[in-house]
This record gives structure tokens, sequence and C-alpha cells, in this order.
């Protein structure tokens, strides 16, 4: 069953809100059981240790059952060639070959199989080659050809050698509190039960996860996340600590905070919103300070969330059985194509039809970028073979072709455009008019994907971008780049527009749905 990406927080621990509800309600009230998510108060810490430790055994179990899978399928492969065999005694040296490669490929189709069926077959020949034995009649030397052949090929199957890559150390750990001393085991050498590995656990555990649910894939992407954003991190959270664990604000501590701010492009209004609530709450109550950046916490997190409330789309994923069209702009330079690549390949291995259409049709090699990342994600692309060809044109043959194939997400790549041009803005708003009147039944989004590392500059594209595209979101690229991860705040408090995707790294693995509370837990973590 594919890992659903965009629907994560529900995959397996409920079916619903209301009983993903009631699993946080029961959690928080017997945090002492082993299923149960522990909370993030200090006294919770060694649950929340003990949750890292349960996550971390589970996804051990989980990945043994890979290499008991490949032996039972190693067992079928040679059982059925043993028997291939010794049902045709009689077929000629050359044909029992033929008979050996038809039933392995009908048994499976793995590439280690047909490797070591092409073993098989070269020691066959080899030790037919090899036989002598001119001195027998015809009869007995038939005879003799035969059975040896037959002898030599059985033994072959049966002792068809495992590759050194397959072959991964099983050991169970008998007992969790012996992890921390295994976590650099062969068993795998993205798992290691280290720094970050706690760190995402405990992320995932205060969002009401449970242990058994933890993928690597999860735990993988928040190390990701959280080394990222270091640069930003590294530039905000000391200074804030030594700022706001001196009492309530003076003039020279809202200055100190307005600098490191406006330093990680947070923007003049969301610096503005952020002091005035840090003021009024240190004035309220002394608070140290540890507790004075949970409660800063708190603030990134709600305003993150304000325009993603407002939009009614808190889950934000491609509709089942239904054509999603999601048209991706942006400038040049932002990273919009590789964007549309991982996002194909983020709806792939979430369990959706996906369809490309290569409208970015003035950039020189534009197309053939998108169609080498079509071919990373398995995902077909719909394009036009001219030069300088009308992207209006290209985006009716895609819906075109996703009708046709029942696609659920068609993702559209346009060409990168300034915001000041306005034949090619103009260009855009031609496209999305094309959408609405080939597909009128489908959901369509426009999402402006913008590079962190522009901070302010983003937002002013932002501004354009919404008027012509009608804008229902942003995908935020490069953030591993950047000591300016703030401006995701800047985004969401000037413009008040959601953030959808996140992008934090090259690989076709490094874009992710956005999560505020995630987020703000990777931007302010120690």
């Amino acid at each position: 069953m594919a890992f659903n990406w965009f629907r994560r927080q529900h995959n397996e621990s409920s079916n619903s809100p209301a009983e993903e509800e009631k699993t946080k309600q029961s959690q928080v009230e017997a945090p002492s059981t082993p299923d149960a998510a522990p909370t993030t108060t200090p006294d919770a810490a060694p649950d929340l240790l003990a949750f890292a430790k349960a996550a971390y055994k589970n996804i051990q179990q989980k990945q043994q059952d890979a290499p008991i899978e490949t032996e039972a399928v190693t067992e079928a492969v040679t059982e059925a060639v043993t028997e291939a065999v010794t049902e045709a005694p009689v077929v000629e040296e050359q044909k029992i070959e033929e008979v050996v490669e038809e039933v392995v490929e009908e048994t499976v189709e793995e590439p280690v199989v047909e490797n070591t069926v092409d073993t098989v077959d070269s020691t066959v020949s080899v030790n037919a080659e090899a036989t002598n034995l001119s001195n027998l009649s015809f009869i007995e030397r038939a005879a003799a050809e035969r059975e040896a052949r037959q002898q030599r090929l059985m033994q072959s199957a049966i002792d068809v050698p495992v590759p050194q890559a397959e072959i991964t150390n099983v050991n169970v750990v008998s007992d969790t509190s012996d992890i921390e001393t295994e976590g650099t085991s062969d068993f795998d050498s993205d798992l290691e039960f280290d720094e970050g590995f706690v760190w995402s656990a405990e992320v995932l555990a205060a969002q009401g996860r449970r242990p058994e649910d933890v993928s690597i894939e999860e735990i993988n992407w928040l190390k990701k996340l959280r080394r990222g954003l270091s640069k930003t991190r590294r530039n905000i959270v000391n200074q804030l600590k030594a700022i706001v664990g001196k009492g309530p604000l003076n003039q020279a501590a809202v200055t100190e905070i307005e600098a490191l701010l406006l330093q990680a492009d947070v923007g003049v209004e969301a610096t503005d919103y952020i002091i005035e609530a840090l003021q009024s709450k240190l004035r309220s109550e002394a608070l140290p300070a540890d507790a004075a950046i949970a409660y800063l916490k708190t603030i990134l997190k709600d305003m993150l969330e304000t325009p993603i409330q407002k939009s009614q789309k808190t889950v934000f994923a491609p509709e089942k059985d239904t054509l999603n069209i999601w048209l991706m702009t942006g400038v040049n330079g932002a990273g919009k194509t590789t964007t549309i690549g991982k996002l194909a390949h983020l709806s792939q291995k979430s369990g959706y039809r996906t369809l490309i259409g290569a409208a970015d049709t003035f950039r020189a090699a534009a197309v053939e970028q998108v169609k080498v990342w079509g071919t990373r994600s398995n995902v077909e692309v719909i394009s036009n073979p001219g030069k300088n060809t009308d992207p209006a044109a290209v985006v009716f043959d895609a819906i075109t072709a996703a009708n046709a194939r029942n696609t659920e997400l068609l993702l559209v790549d346009t060409a990168g455009r300034l915001q000041n041009k306005k034949n090619l803005m103009d260009e855009l708003s031609k496209v999305r008019r094309i959408i609405d009147k080939k597909a009128p039944t489908a959901k369509v989004e426009s999402l402006l994907v913008l590079d962190a590392t522009l901070g302010q500059n983003g937002l002013r594209q932002a501004e354009v971008f919404s008027q012509a595209a009608q804008l229902s979101g942003v995908v935020l690229t490069k953030l591993d780049g950047t000591a300016k991860g703030g401006v995701a705040l800047a985004v969401v408090k000037q413009l008040g527009l959601p953030i959808r995707f996140i992008g934090a790294g090259e690989g076709i693995e490094d874009l992710r749905p956005f999560s505020s509370y995630e987020f703000v837990e990777a931007l302010l973590s120690n």
C-alpha cells in the first residue's frame, strides 16, 4: 500500500478527524501506556524517549520483512526451475535453457533474480561444453549427457547465491533499552538512533502519532528539514534566549529582536506582530527563557496556520478518482520545473495517477528538463515538439490526455516570467482560462514557487502573480541554502497565502507538504 504523503497525518492512526481527536485525547489521559503519544511537558521526557525507542524498533521490524520476502521469491524460483527440468528430461540443451528463462521470467521480474538466471545459464553452457563422453556409444552418451545436465542445472538452481547487496542484518533488538547502543548497526545506513532521530520522533509524538505508525520516510524528512533550517536557527535562537530571558522587553530588547527577525526576512509587518504579542505576554507573566521560546513557537504557529484555516483546506491533497489540475507559476530560477518533478514523484509514491503538462515553451531546453524529471519520477509528460509553441495549446492537449487516462493529478509547468512583463502575465491568464473552459469540473489549484533565498523580493513577485493566476498557495524552495527562512512568516502575514509545500534539498525526496508545527519546531529547536 502506498504511503500517502498528502494525508500522512491520517494514514494509519485513524480513519477520520473525529477519531484522530479521540485518539489524541486518550493519549493525553493515559501517557504511560505503550501506544500513547507522549505530551511535550518536561515530565514527559522519559516517555518521549521511550516513544523514540519504540518507533525505532518498529521501523527495524518493518525493514526486516524485506529480506524474508526476497528469500521466499528465491525459493519459489528454485522450485519452479527444478520442476521444469525434471519434466523435460529429453529436451536438448538449448531448449532446457529456454525453459529455465521462461519459468524464471513468469515467476519474478526482479533484476536480482534475472542476474542469477544468467549465472545458471552460463554455468550450464560451460559445463556442457566441457563434457567429454566420446568413448561411450551414441545411446549411452545421450543418456549420460542428459543426466549430467539435469544434475548440474538442479545443483546450480539450488545454490543460487543471493547478491551481497541484498544481505541484511536481521538481528532483532531484544530490548528497547539497548537501542541507544545499536543505532549505528549495519541494519540500515539511513537508520541511526541519533539526536536527529530522537528529535524527529518527539515531533511526531507531539502530533498524536503512534510508534507503530512512524515511517523511516518521515524521520528522514524531519531530519533534513531541521538541518535545512540550521542557518536561520543559529542566527535566531541563542540570541532570542538571551533577550527574552531577562523579563519584560525594554526598548533595547525590542530593537535587538527586530534586528534578528528582519535579518531572517520575517518582514516588518510580521515582526511588529510578533514583538507586540511577546511584550503583552511578558508584561503579564515573568517567563524563563525556555518558556518564552515555547510561547514564541505558539505565536509563529498561529501565524502560519491562519491562512490555511481561512482557505478551508487544512489537508491540501488531490481528490481521488477525479481530475485535479495544479498550475505551477513563478520566475525563472525559483526551482519551478524541479518542483514539478518532485511533486510528480511525491504523487506517484502517494498512489495517485499523475501526468505532467510541459507548457514552458519559451525557455530553452525547458521541455527536455521536465522530461528528465518525468523519467525520474516515472510520470508521462505531454509536450509539443515545436519551438515557441502556444502554452495554452499544450495545456489543452494535456487536459485531453488526462481525461483519456483517468488521471487524478495533472501538474502544469508554465514559463518563468518576470512579474513586470505584462504580455507574459497575460499569457498566464490565458492558460488559466483554457483550464476553466476545458476542465470545468476539475479541482484547480495555482501554486506560486518562491525561492526562499530571495527574501522580500519574492513577496513582490507573489503580489503580481496572485492577480494573474488566482493563487491558492505557495511552494517555498531552497530553505536549506539560506539564513532567511523567516520569509515563510512574511508570506503568510503580508499576502495571506498558505504555504502548501516546502523544499529543503536538491534530491527528489526533498520536497514535502508543509506542516506549521514541524516547521516552527525545526526553526526554533535547540
